[in-house]
């Protein structure tokens, strides 16, 4: 018996020529060490990794409309190839920029999506899509929409470390921690209750909580009393 191996769709939007790429992907063509998805225009591709710590997670490279970088995430081959439809949003206009899964349902969540980026440049007095992207190290517009969904995501970023052990304090002789997550209404600390290191991370700033979704490891820190004091 011959196992066919799974597969899936996978879309996102290229931000130089506007139009949609879709690609099927099945299990053993991530076994390479880079799968890239390239739009016909040559202007902008999409990358999937398989983790090398973790083979049940792949990291994905999305390009971005808004965005002059790609946007990083890490999702499970679960949600991959087992979902009817999975979509990733941009982190700064909570538009869709990628959708994996079930390829009908997938091709009309990038139809949706569509709509909703064009009802967006028209309530702004957009003509050119190119204007939202500026060059890379610009920074996002002050007035520019936030996404809601910003907590969120940095906490499943922190979820994400965690599991990969990839969350570091000063504690010695154990190598098992429990970190404790502490949610306010302007970021997230991350401490450990036996060393006394934490981490704050921002989530009333786009941008620093952008920044947040490109860290491989977070390193909590032990706060030491200046001279005098």
């Amino acid at each position: 018996m011959v196992l066919e191996p799974q597969n899936t769709t996978v879309a996102y939007r290229c931000p130089h020529c506007g139009g949609a790429v879709y690609s099927g992907v099945n299990m053993f063509m991530l076994t390479a060490d880079m799968l890239k998805l390239k739009c016909t225009c040559g202007q902008s591709e999409m990358t999937l990794i398989q983790s090398r710590s973790d083979e049940q997670k792949v990291r994905l490279s999305i390009p971005c409309m808004f965005c002059p970088k790609p946007h990083q995430f890490t999702m499970s081959r679960t949600l991959l190839f087992d979902k009817e439809l999975f979509s990733l949003q941009c982190p700064y206009s909570d538009i869709t920029i990628c959708c994996v899964g079930e390829d009908n349902h997938v091709r009309a969540e990038m139809a949706r999506s569509e709509l909703e980026l064009l009802d967006l440049l028209e309530e702004n007095g957009i003509t050119d899509p190119s204007v939202l992207r500026g060059s890379e190290g610009d920074s996002i517009p002050e007035n520019f929409p936030t996404d809601p969904q910003v907590r969120d995501i940095v906490m499943f970023v922190i979820g994400e470390l965690d599991a990969e052990g990839k969350i570091r304090c000063h504690c010695k002789g154990s190598d098992t921690h429990t970190y404790d997550v502490s949610i306010e209404d302007d970021g997230i600390r991350v401490s450990c209750g036996g060393c006394g290191a934490s981490r704050w991370i921002p989530t009333d700033s786009s941008l620093a909580a952008h920044a947040f979704l490109h860290t491989d490891a977070l390193d909590l820190t032990v706060d030491t009393p200046e001279e005098g004091e």
